[in-house]
């Protein structure tokens, strides 16, 4: 059975992920034990960096149309029960930016509510 070497595939390995550890700072873009340690550790932020961007525009979005609802003088829970009992179906992104960008459209909305739930 003829011999395996490494040389191309450890090669492969090593350039990747120098590649990207480029601009760590250190040791960690230049030695190769250093810089596969970091490369890890860094994935393992990103893979929860995405689960929290996630969380925070949800509460980023909740925060605008609590502040518009109690400009319209209701709060957010009652806007929201008073849409979802008249049977508006509206996500939290859409009424954030109404919120922001069209408040006509938002307060429209709010007096919808505010008859369904009184």
């Amino acid at each position: 059975m003829a011999r395996i070497k490494r040389a191309v595939n450890a090669l492969k390995k090593r350039r990747k992920v120098f590649k990207l550890a480029k601009g760590y700072y250190g040791a960690k873009s230049k030695q190769y034990r250093a810089a596969s340690q970091q490369v890890m550790k860094s994935m393992a932020y990103a893979y929860v960096g995405r689960k929290l961007k996630k969380r925070e525009y949800r509460k980023l979005w909740i925060a605008r149309i609590n502040a518009g609802a109690r400009l319209c003088g209701t709060t957010y829970s009652r806007l929201i029960n008073g849409l979802k009992v008249a049977g508006v179906d509206i996500n939290r992104k859409v009424l954030a930016d109404l919120a922001v960008n069209d408040f006509a459209a938002f307060s429209s909305l709010v007096d919808v509510a505010k008859k369904t739930i009184a």
